[in-house]
């Protein structure tokens, strides 16, 4: 048995869907449709199996994710049962809010409290093309959850210079408008190599030194979430802005907490390395809940000490299909 308390491994993010109802520029190419055939995917008795296995290896913290989380059926159901599971101590949710107003009633009375929502930008031009989608259904999101209860929101804008540079402030204004902490993250190759390059990569220290122009930074001294952000107060404004840079950042995965269980029962040590535990053969046709521990604690021994994105990284599959 691996000794995980040594690692301080103790936050699993949860893909239930490798679906999603918009097509970012960054984590889904064009015309993509290798979807899993719904018999591939976990299903939800399965994930919460897989969730107690965690708590007993030491995991904590869990985070639902996608794809989209917000289209599967039952996801509200979903995440109220795994709240419930003991040992879990938190619970969050990443999506692009544009099914959020719909659910949030429903998922605060389950008792959801935090949530990342993606938001690229603002105008909805910019955000159409990005995405596909429409900015305002995100923006009705993100209110509904906070009339709602979910009050811990956070705002995450991926970088892309000739794309989106000009909606940092655009973005800030709107976070502080709310009173949301706000995190700049850099374009990651995490779909396929040629989504990244020298024209379209805008690293975080730009963005910083251009929001700073207008606004006092001040480094938090309180850790802000379990992520790998760097966050600035900014007293102006009464927001954080958090900053995360896989790509320039040498020392990024040195405080690196978590692993990845895709929708297709794969855990991935890492998001930038292409090794990954299959679970499958523990769960089907018969669940094997000493198989389940070994394969995780076997993933557990495989985590790398840093991703290999500054290593000609070859991605082996788009990011819905890896989990946010």
């Amino acid at each position: 048995m691996i000794d995980n308390s040594q690692r301080n491994i103790d936050y699993l993010r949860i893909s239930i869907t490798d679906r999603c109802n918009e097509r970012c520029l960054y984590c889904m190419p064009d015309g993509f449709h290798a979807w899993k055939e719904r018999e591939e995917i976990l299903s939800y008795e399965e994930i919460i199996e897989v969730v107690r296995v965690a708590v007993r290896l030491g995991f904590r913290k869990f985070r639902v994710t996608g794809g989209e989380p917000l289209v599967r059926r039952d996801v509200v159901e979903f995440i109220a049962r795994l709240i419930g599971t003991p040992g879990v101590e938190h619970v969050g949710l990443s999506t692009n809010a544009t099914r959020l107003r719909g659910l949030a009633t429903d998922l605060a009375r389950a008792g959801l409290r935090h949530a990342n929502v993606s938001l690229d930008a603002i105008d909805p031009e910019i955000y159409r093309r990005v995405t596909g989608g429409r900015v305002q259904e995100v923006i009705d999101g993100i209110d509904a959850a906070l009339r709602a209860g979910i009050s811990r929101i956070k705002l995450n804008a991926v970088l892309m210079r000739g794309v989106n540079e000009e909606q940092l402030w655009p973005l800030i204004d709107f976070a502080a408008e709310r009173q949301l902490p706000i995190r700049f993250i850099e374009l990651m190759p995490v779909t396929f190599t040629e989504v990244l390059n020298d024209t379209n990569f805008f690293p975080i220290a730009e963005a910083k030194r251009l929001i700073a122009e207008r606004t006092l930074l001040i480094p938090e001294t309180a850790q802000l979430g379990f992520g790998p952000a760097t966050y600035y107060r900014a007293p102006e404004l009464g927001i954080s802005v958090g900053f995360i840079g896989a790509m320039t950042n040498l020392h990024f995965c040195d405080t690196c907490t978590k692993m990845r269980l895709t929708a297709d029962g794969k855990i991935r040590p890492c998001l930038g390395n292409h090794e990954e535990v299959d679970l499958q053969p523990a769960l089907r046709p018969h669940l094997n809940v000493r198989f389940i521990e070994e394969l995780f604690v076997e993933a557990l021994r495989r985590k790398p000490a840093e991703h290999s994105f500054r290593d000609q990284y070859q991605p082996g599959r788009v990011m819905t299909a890896i989990g946010g």
